[in-house]
């Protein structure tokens, strides 16, 4: 072969390369610093500008029943301004010093996970860093993974310990702190959609020779695609797949169904994460929280979140704090926050104090309300644990679809399942005065049981918004419920917030 024909060769390879990445390999925006506590880093951000940072404290905060890290609290200097960062749990980016920066890890959540450092974290904590007035990902690159309203159903991200199906549990010496992102939803019924442009390298088991090294593992409940950053993006717990190997996908493309299939805990979710390379060098989780946010809103030009999570854990009589000021509003700052507790009590501030008399899991409503007078709803979860009892209290699951565009009339369908118990069933309240709905799940008996949850359909006659409960209660009277927020448009109503 002469030399023409190989430098030809090299670039059909080069090519093909940039293609199987599905994009056009542009670097991405952000810049990722691994910091040990006193040690200090320069970066140059994708603007060009230049950033030093130096980790100044760390201080994890655990809670006092499972012993799991609640919050982490970094502080930095940027470019010798000192500020505080809560790592992940909900937190978005923040502006100082002229970036924008937040952390997405720390420490503790490694050497307490039960995983094996998904993150690749080598040092104390990481920071991510972007140009003060810059996108957090490239326009048009990323899209939200389900397709499904924001805070539909229950989640579990960044870091948050896992506790849909009951997984924590006083006393465990790991836990697993959840690295990805887990969008709850209603099985069989929630399209799944790819987040970018990419090539599938792994689906229902079968892999791409040339990425058995990379972090695509086969799964028969699997896909991952890899983007023109080399980005790798795992959707989990499907219960269809209809795409296959080597397939090119665009953003918004079909890729399968939510599910509860594989390691999924019983509950319907997608388990959606973003592996990339890592300052240590190796593979390890790239937070993609921000990344969802941002997607979501840029697709559903939505001006308010509220956002009740991450969720609590206390004892019996120990007093919780609630935590409703990551909701935000894009048209200035949120004129009200309005807390109603399970017992009947109301709170109106950002944070909220309540203790519980009673173990069982509880849903707590929050209603924040915009200057223009809208409003939206977020729900945190808190579980009660009595020291006293080996028995821990029940847990459960609630999901409903459609969970946008409802109109009067509408067919709503309910899917609902309750853990660690099957005594008795569980009960809907649809929220607009209608008589209550008995159901009966198998308390996740059987894992991946098809019959698992239990399911009922419910039709609004008026327009309005809706907050439907559903509950569980044990053989020792311990309460397990759940929130919805069900937004019914009328027959002319624009579908859109």
């Amino acid at each position: 072969m002469n030399l023409s024909l190989i430098v030809i060769a090299c670039l059909l390879a080069a090519l093909l390369s940039v293609s199987a990445a599905g994009a056009d390999g542009v670097p991405p925006l952000l810049r990722t610093l691994d910091l040990n506590l006193g040690e200090t880093q320069d970066t140059e951000l994708a603007d060009g500008s230049k950033a030093r940072v130096k980790l100044v404290d760390l201080q994890e905060t655990r809670d006092t029943v499972c012993k799991n890290i609640r919050e982490a609290r970094v502080v930095v200097e940027v470019n010798g301004v000192p500020i505080t960062l809560v790592s992940a749990t909900y937190r978005l980016p923040v502006t100082i010093g002229g970036v924008q920066i937040d952390c997405p890890v720390t420490r503790g959540y490694v050497a307490g996970s039960s995983k094996e450092n998904p993150w690749a974290l080598e040092k104390d904590a990481r920071v991510r860093l972007w140009p003060a007035h810059s996108p957090w990902i490239e326009k048009n690159s990323f899209g939200y993974p389900v397709r499904q309203r924001w805070f539909a159903s229950d989640t579990q991200m960044g870091n948050e310990p896992c506790f849909v199906d009951g997984g924590e549990k006083p006393g465990a010496s790991k836990v697993y702190y959840h690295y990805g992102l887990d969008f709850g939803g209603a099985e069989g019924l929630v399209e799944v959609v790819a987040a970018t442009d990419g090539v599938v390298v792994s689906a229902a088991n079968v892999t791409l020779p040339e990425h058995a090294d990379s972090p695509a593992r086969g799964r028969y409940d699997v896909i991952y695609v890899v983007d023109g950053r080399g980005w790798y993006y795992r959707y989990s717990h499907l219960q269809k797949i209809d795409v296959k190997t080597g397939d090119h996908v665009k953003k918004g493309d079909h890729l399968g169904v939510l599910g509860k299939e594989g390691g999924s805990g019983g509950w319907t979710h997608l388990h959606f994460d973003v592996t990339s390379r890592q300052p240590s060098g190796k593979w390890g989780i790239q937070d993609a929280y921000p990344y969802a946010w941002h997607a979501w809103q840029s697709e559903h030009d939505t001006a308010l979140i509220a956002v009740a999570r991450p969720h609590q854990v206390a004892a019996v009589g120990e007093e919780v704090v609630l935590d409703g000021s990551r909701s935000s509003s894009a048209t200035g700052a949120i004129a009200k926050y309005e807390w109603t507790f399970s017992d009947g009590m109301h709170a109106e501030n950002a944070t909220a104090r309540h203790t519980y008399s009673k173990p069982g899991a509880y849903s707590e409503i929050l209603k924040v309300t915009d200057a223009r007078g809208k409003v939206a709803y977020d729900f945190a979860v808190v579980q009660v644990f009595d020291p006293k009892l080996k028995e821990l209290p029940p847990g459960i699951h609630a999901a409903y679809y459609p969970t946008e565009n409802v109109r009067v009339g509408d067919t709503v369908t309910f899917k609902v399942r309750s853990f660690r118990t099957a005594h008795g069933g569980e009960t809907w309240d649809f929220g607009d005065g209608t008589p209550p709905a008995t159901v009966a799940s198998d308390g996740n008996a059987k894992m991946l049981a098809k019959d698992g949850y239990a399911i009922t359909q419910h039709k609004y006659t008026k327009a309005g918004q809706y907050i439907v409960c559903v509950e569980h209660t044990n053989e020792r009277g311990e309460k397990a419920e759940a929130h919805l927020w069900v937004e019914v448009l009328g027959s002319e109503e624009p579908g859109k917030r």
